[in-house]
């Protein structure tokens, strides 16, 4: 569970994505796409360019989800079960490809916050990212 002091470094670097969720996503795919080339196969429609609007639109949905999940840290199993079904039942994502995703996203916050990102807002956000990965693999047991 996260603590009060972890809850509170979460909403405060969501603070500082909310309004660029689409530039966010977007990086965050081409990063993942780019580091782990195996991540591609999911997404074979979406091309390498940042401004791409399809991948400016999958990016937006990726991180409405996660804003979605920061707001409601309590009850994120019941949040995220349809997005759960989903990546399990009809994607059949690996769930080997969301602690990839999760490092990627790390270095996109540290990359774009830098010295607001503290050392203790990425513990924070790596046990919210690990726990909300955990959710959406569950299903694929």
């Amino acid at each position: 569970m996260l603590s009060a002091e972890e809850r509170s470094q979460i909403a405060q670097v969501w603070d500082l994505i909310a309004g660029h969720e689409a530039h966010f996503g977007a990086e965050l795919l081409l990063r993942l796409f780019t580091t782990y080339p195996s991540t591609k196969t999911y997404f074979p429609h979406l091309g390498a360019c940042p401004d791409e609007v399809q991948l400016l639109s999958h990016g937006q949905r990726m991180l409405a989800a996660v804003g979605v999940a920061v707001q409601h840290l309590d009850h994120l199993r019941e949040v995220l079960s349809p997005l759960a079904d989903l990546h399990a039942h009809v994607l059949r994502v690996d769930p080997a490809n969301f602690p990839m995703l999760i490092q990627c996203f790390q270095v996109v916050l540290a990359s774009h916050l830098q010295g607001e990102f503290t050392v203790e807002m990425q513990a924070a956000w790596d046990k919210f990212l690990t726990g909300l990965a955990v959710v959406l693999t569950e299903k694929n047991r």
